[in-house]
């Protein structure tokens, strides 16, 4: 499940004053579905959004969940299954791994924190890291004590100046990183760090046909996506539903109307050329980890010419085609090839600008 889908899950139970559980991932061995730093939410009646299995420890976990909240207090479990023994468990699992998870309860007294502060941060554009403390015998940082950090404190959950001081330097160290790191320390400490990256916002210039499952798979990967387009009737008519935002604006006006530096992508498919390059004018200086344009190689390198400097800007930065290498030959499996590149680029698997003959 995607990070957005357990926040309007969190955003559903809050509103209905229900308590949850949080739990984190915060250390594995071997083969196990999820890694450490990865959460899901369990709500006082069982249910939960997010998996850290594949569907074989959320009922034991959910039933975990139910004893911290009864408690109030965090726990710790663990699950070892690096051999037949897990069937002792009853679980029969057979992933052949360990996954030790931490279980913070979430009460409406407390504002749902530390969790309500996750997901703030989840919700901005920049990233983040957070420490959560898993075991301590020092009274400064407590068990369940969670610090979220940007280069500055942005929420410290049961801690006092000391314990900050103590945890800042561990999410400086995994601050734009993308794995976790689980460390002990004197006095029994135990905290995870863990990055925070923002929920990925894509920006689609154009409201074609081809479109529409490209908005409607990114959206289902939890991706917040704006699309724009100056034709009113491409918006109106479109199945443009799962969008976050739909806008009309004349290409021109671009940047005057949205903030081009929010966005982590952006796909120019308009399939007019003055309108992309209209587009592409405005991108230039636009810090998205990805920019690409539909069509072939020999289209991009137009654009970028006739861009000038403008285009001298974006070379070597734009992509087109867009896209990796599928066979795509249908708009449905376009947008999977394109989503998925972009999907490498912010994983930091892509490879090189122009890539596969996805497009016009």
């Amino acid at each position: 499940m995607s990070a957005h889908s357990i926040i309007q899950s969190f955003r559903e139970w809050r509103q209905g004053g229900e308590p949850m559980v949080l739990a984190t991932v915060y250390e594995t061995l071997g083969s196990t579905y999820s890694k450490a730093g990865h959460r899901i939410l369990i709500a006082a009646n069982g249910d939960y959004q997010g998996l850290v299995s594949g569907g074989c420890l959320e009922g034991d976990l959910a039933e975990r969940a139910r004893v911290a909240l009864e408690s109030g207090q965090a726990a710790a479990v663990t699950y070892d299954m690096r051999d037949d023994a897990d069937e002792l468990w009853g679980l029969g699992v057979g992933c052949n791994g360990l996954l030790r998870v931490f279980l913070q309860p979430l009460a409406p007294g407390t504002g749902y924190e530390p969790f309500a502060s996750i997901v703030a941060a989840l919700l901005v554009t920049r990233p983040s890291s957070v420490a959560t403390v898993i075991a301590s015998q020092q009274s400064a940082v407590p068990i369940g004590a969670t610090l979220v950090w940007d280069g500055d404190v942005v929420s410290a959950w049961g801690l006092g100046a000391p314990g900050i001081e103590r945890l800042a330097a561990g999410c400086a160290a995994v601050y734009g990183r993308a794995a976790a790191s689980y460390e002990t320390g004197p006095e029994g400490l135990e905290v995870l760090y863990s990055p925070l990256q923002p929920i990925p916002r894509l920006l689609v210039l154009g409201g074609g046909l081809d479109a529409v499952p490209l908005v409607k798979f990114a959206a289902g990967l939890g991706w917040l996506v704006t699309v724009v387009d100056h034709r009113p009737a491409y918006l109106e008519h479109g199945d443009f539903a799962a969008a976050a935002n739909r806008e009309l604006i004349r290409p021109a006006e671009l940047a005057q109307v949205i903030d081009l530096s929010m966005f982590s992508a952006v796909v120019v498919m308009s399939h007019h050329l003055v309108t992309d390059r209209t587009y592409l004018a405005q991108l230039g200086e636009v810090p998205a980890a990805y920019l690409g344009v539909l069509g072939p190689s020999a289209r991009r390198e137009r654009l970028l010419a006739d861009l000038g400097e403008a285009g001298a800007a974006l070379r070597g930065r734009l992509k087109g085609p867009v896209g990796i290498d599928i066979g795509a030959d249908s708009p449905e499996s376009i947008a999977l090839s394109v989503l998925a590149d972009i999907h490498a680029v912010l994983k930091g698997v892509s490879q090189a600008a122009g890539g596969s003959p996805s497009g016009d």
